[in-house]
């Protein structure tokens, strides 16, 4: 087996080869093009095959479940591509596995593409008559959207009336929105009444507004080569549902959210019917130094130096942000329609950006006589390329101290909807808690196991008071390690949904092509992330599939949400290794008693029951066709809507809490230099203050402090 340095090399000369051979062959050809799509989907299949964790077979079976997926990828709801072209393609369907060994030329995907591109063109002259006339509601039929369980269309007129149903959908929503609006606000001043017809009508023109943009922009933004890409993401996703493959835009993107900082021009984008505007200037950044960019302009072109300008007009907001990010000191330029018409183009060097805002925050929750400290988690984060740069477990640390100079009784840490990320940031997180002590082991795809490395060395403890940590299901990875090892070490309490996500595997990024510059990691070819080990709780479990089970299970709103690793049929089984030597905390007390009474609690609240139940019928509603009958669509959304509204209720808490953040912290919130920013500390804060599942965990740890003091005083 190959050393994990071994590994990197043997990318990075694969695929370092790789790149030098097209360098000196590209003029444009076709074929040439076609070459490098074969050799970099077999260097990744090479690579999948000898150090993946558990890899699959590339064999026909394979190829068959990456047929099937790729199409879907393109074709979800089985509305464009007519089973005719499903027919024409089957004869790939077992020659797939070829491709990616490299001893067979690419052409799936590319024959797949021009299908794509032809059937693209079709239904946006299909929609686009639909849309032109107007349509009953009165007609009992109904709609299926779960592309599952549907087929294929046989011809153009199963097309058309799959696309009529779906803009008939569409237009249903936005024609009992309008019917809604005109009865609210049928006393308003300078009402005026608008007939059925003329509403039926704005909402078609809305709906078609909508599909247009659509459409624009997956010809501007979806083009072969990122289909391609999307191709290359089958493939390694069906070893397992987190290899992936990364273009070059895309890894920049993984890096700037890890670590919390990109380079840019200092600027917030907003989209209305205008374009991309400029929402927000950084002061001091490229784009606020240049004096050239105002709020309100708006960017119709971005060029990549003395590149081809981009025009991009039709694009998201998020991808825009792609194009215009991009390497420390390299130039980017604007094309800026003013104000006063006129058009301009700017040039700017990107810069750092620090993202702080995205950082672990903290804050102070008064319920009655104990003032409980909070402590938010978005990510385990952590800056790769800087050794200094920002590290989660630090900021971490920070906010605890904070948080002991307020005198709080307890402390609760949010890992609800973190995804994971730094397995080293885990160890040392859950170092500040405990004496010292393994953390997590992790298991070789040969068998190896490794439970020394990855331990807390060090006998100071940070914070010793009553712990809990809040999860959910998209409590992930990283978080679901940091939340098991405080579980098996009775460090705390774990209060959540019935489990977290439950990955329990570790991926490494592995990056392709010829580097881009001294700063980064980043390649020409972008990186894969493969998955080489898989950890496990030191009682031996692991959290693949199963996740962490919290001792205190609350309901929660996406419970039944097929999203969680066991859903996924390409997942890595769970299993067990042996338990490694740990000692439990003995903090001088026991919480069992208090983690009884407060599942008690949760099932005699007929508050959490009803909310439970309300979960189970929007899940069982959501299964069922929709009606485009108007009547019928009418009472079925009222009850949905009535649902929800009483569903939102119960997840607030009962009054609001008392929640305000320390002295230190009192500036970044109230005075922050971007208003921006302060805004969306200020609307975090205040979110705090209504949410039941706060309120629930304060009252646990209010629950954990009076039984420490009470065993302090026997």
């Amino acid at each position: 087996m190959k050393s994990r340095k071994g590994l990197l090399v043997l990318a990075i000369v694969l695929f370092g080869g790789l790149f030098f051979a097209f360098r000196s062959t590209s003029h444009g050809s076709t074929d040439i093009i076609i070459t490098l799509k074969q050799r970099l989907l077999a260097g990744v299949g090479q690579i999948l095959e000898e150090n993946h964790y558990s890899p699959k077979n590339i064999n026909d079976d394979f190829s068959r479940k990456v047929f099937k997926r790729f199409i879907e990828e393109l074709d979800g709801d089985k509305s464009h591509f007519l089973q005719s072209d499903i027919n024409i393609l089957k004869k790939y369907e077992t020659t797939l596995d070829d491709e990616i060994h490299g001893t067979q030329e690419v052409m799936f995907a590319p024959e797949v593409s021009k299908i794509y591109d032809q059937r693209i063109k079709e239904v946006r002259a299909i929609y686009k008559d639909i849309l032109s006339k107007p349509f009953d509601f009165t007609k009992d039929e109904s709609i299926v959207t779960d592309g599952d369980k549907l087929n294929y269309v046989n011809g153009e007129a199963e097309r058309k009336e799959r696309w009529r149903k779906k803009m008939k959908y569409y237009t249903l929503e936005r024609y009992v929105d309008a019917l809604e609006q005109r009865e609210k606000n049928k006393g308003a001043k300078d009402f005026k009444f608008k007939a059925d017809s003329t509403l039926e009508r704005e909402a078609r023109e809305k709906v078609l507004k909508t599909m247009n943009e659509t459409y624009d922009r997956i010809s501007k933004t979806f083009k072969e080569d990122d289909r391609f890409n999307s191709y290359i993401n089958v493939v390694t996703n069906l070893m397992d549902p987190h290899s992936d493959y990364f273009p070059p835009v895309e890894k920049r993107a993984f890096d700037e959210r890890m670590s919390g900082k990109f380079y840019g021009i200092g600027a917030s984008l907003q989209k209305d019917d205008a374009g991309v505007k400029i929402a927000t200037l950084v002061t001091g950044g490229a784009a606020w130094k240049s004096g050239k960019v105002v709020v309100n302009d708006v960017i119709t072109k971005v060029a990549q130096g003395d590149a081809e300008p981009v025009d991009i007009t039709g694009f998201e907001t998020t991808d825009a942000v792609k194009l215009i990010r991009g390497n420390k000191g390299t130039e980017v330029k604007l094309t800026l329609k003013k104000q006063d018409g006129s058009v301009q183009v700017v040039s700017l060097i990107r810069e750092e950006v620090v993202q702080d805002e995205l950082d672990v925050r903290s804050a102070v929750v008064q319920n009655g006589k104990d003032k409980i400290g909070y402590i938010w988690l978005p990510d385990f984060y952590a800056d790769f390329e800087n050794e200094n740069g920002h590290r989660c477990s630090q900021d971490v640390a920070r906010e605890v101290v904070k948080l002991k100079a307020e005198k709080v009784d307890g402390i609760v840490i949010d890992v609800r909807n973190n995804g994971g990320g730094a397995l080293y940031e885990v160890v040392k997180m859950v170092g500040l808690f405990i004496k010292s002590g393994p953390v997590v082991q992790v298991k070789e795809r040969g068998g190896k196991i490794d439970a020394n490395t990855w331990r807390d060395g060090d006998e100071s403890v940070l914070y010793d008071g009553p712990l809990a940590v809040m999860v959910n299901e998209f409590s992930a990875s990283a978080s679901e390690i940091f939340a098991g090892a405080i579980q098996d070490y009775k460090r705390g309490i774990i209060i959540g949904s019935t489990s977290t996500y439950g990955k329990g595997t570790v991926q490494r990024q592995i990056p392709l092509g010829k580097p881009n510059d001294a700063f980064s990691t980043r390649t020409d070819l972008g990186a894969m992330t493969l998955t080489f080990q898989k950890f496990y709780r030191v009682n031996g479990g692991s959290t693949q599939l199963k996740g962490i089970v919290p001792d205190v299970v609350l309901p929660d709103p996406y419970e039944y949400y097929k999203a969680r690793e066991k859903d996924n049929p390409e997942a890595l089984p769970y299993d067990e290794i042996p338990k490694v030597p740990y000692t439990p905390w003995n903090g001088g007390y026991d919480f069992s008693s208090v983690v009884a009474n407060a599942n008690a609690k949760v099932k005699a609240n007929a508050n959490l029951t009803l909310l439970n139940t309300n979960l189970q019928w929007l899940n069982r509603n959501n299964e069922l066709p929709t009606s485009l009958n108007l009547n019928t669509y009418r009472e079925r959304l009222k009850k949905v809507i009535a649902t929800v509204n009483q569903n939102n209720t119960l997840l607030k808490s009962k009054e609001e809490l008392n929640v305000y953040v320390v002295d230190a912290d009192k500036d970044k919130f109230y005075n922050n230099p971007s208003e921006q920013k302060g805004e969306l500390y200020k609307a975090w804060l205040k979110g705090l203050k209504t949410d039941m599942y706060i309120d629930e965990t304060v009252h646990l740890i209010s629950e954990m402090a009076k039984l420490k003091t009470q065993t302090a005083q026997k």
